[in-house]
Protein backbone atom coordinates (compact mmCIF):
# COMPACT_ATOMS: atom_id res chain seq x y z
CA UNK A 1 0.00 0.00 0.00
CA UNK A 2 0.93 3.57 -0.41
CA UNK A 3 1.58 6.63 2.11
CA UNK A 4 -0.61 9.43 2.32
CA UNK A 5 -0.26 12.73 3.68
CA UNK A 6 -3.35 14.88 5.59
CA UNK A 7 -3.97 18.27 6.39
CA UNK A 8 -5.86 18.64 9.19
CA UNK A 9 -7.95 16.56 12.04
CA UNK A 10 -11.39 17.41 12.00
CA UNK A 11 -14.50 16.09 10.50
CA UNK A 12 -12.79 15.37 6.96
CA UNK A 13 -9.08 14.91 7.79
CA UNK A 14 -9.02 12.58 10.85
CA UNK A 15 -12.12 10.23 9.35
CA UNK A 16 -10.47 10.22 5.71
CA UNK A 17 -7.27 9.57 7.21
CA UNK A 18 -8.26 6.65 9.74
CA UNK A 19 -10.20 4.76 7.30
CA UNK A 20 -7.02 5.30 4.85
CA UNK A 21 -4.97 3.35 7.29
CA UNK A 22 -7.63 0.98 8.39
CA UNK A 23 -7.47 -0.49 4.56
CA UNK A 24 -3.75 -0.67 4.58
CA UNK A 25 -2.09 2.76 3.52
CA UNK A 26 0.87 4.67 5.92
CA UNK A 27 -0.86 8.25 6.96
CA UNK A 28 0.16 10.98 8.75
CA UNK A 29 -1.96 13.30 9.67
CA UNK A 30 -1.03 17.05 10.30
CA UNK A 31 -2.55 20.03 11.82
CA UNK A 32 -1.24 23.31 13.20
CA UNK A 33 -3.61 23.13 16.19
CA UNK A 34 -1.19 21.54 18.55
CA UNK A 35 -3.83 20.72 20.99
CA UNK A 36 -5.59 18.46 18.55
CA UNK A 37 -2.19 16.75 18.10
CA UNK A 38 -1.62 16.48 21.70
CA UNK A 39 -5.37 15.11 22.05
CA UNK A 40 -4.89 12.60 19.33
CA UNK A 41 -1.28 11.03 20.51
CA UNK A 42 -2.87 10.60 23.92
CA UNK A 43 -5.28 8.51 22.98
CA UNK A 44 -8.27 10.84 22.46
CA UNK A 45 -10.50 12.14 19.69
CA UNK A 46 -10.78 15.73 19.04
CA UNK A 47 -14.00 15.11 17.42
CA UNK A 48 -17.48 12.47 17.45
CA UNK A 49 -17.69 10.37 14.94
CA UNK A 50 -19.34 6.83 15.66
CA UNK A 51 -16.63 4.03 16.27
CA UNK A 52 -13.48 6.21 14.93
CA UNK A 53 -11.99 6.29 18.37
CA UNK A 54 -11.50 2.71 17.93
CA UNK A 55 -10.32 3.17 13.90
CA UNK A 56 -7.43 5.29 15.18
CA UNK A 57 -6.26 3.99 18.73
CA UNK A 58 -5.88 0.04 15.85
CA UNK A 59 -4.19 1.94 13.29
CA UNK A 60 -1.86 4.04 15.37
CA UNK A 61 -0.84 1.06 17.60
CA UNK A 62 -0.54 -1.06 14.00
CA UNK A 63 1.77 2.36 13.13
CA UNK A 64 -0.14 3.11 10.11
CA UNK A 65 -1.28 6.26 11.72
CA UNK A 66 0.94 9.44 13.05
CA UNK A 67 0.10 12.30 14.10
CA UNK A 68 3.45 15.02 13.81
CA UNK A 69 2.63 18.54 14.85
CA UNK A 70 2.60 20.75 11.16
CA UNK A 71 4.44 23.93 11.04
CA UNK A 72 2.51 25.61 8.04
Amino acid sequence: MGNIGVVGTGYVGLVTGAYFAEIGHSVICQDQDENKISILKNGGIPIYEPHLKDLVLKNCKEKRLEFPTASF
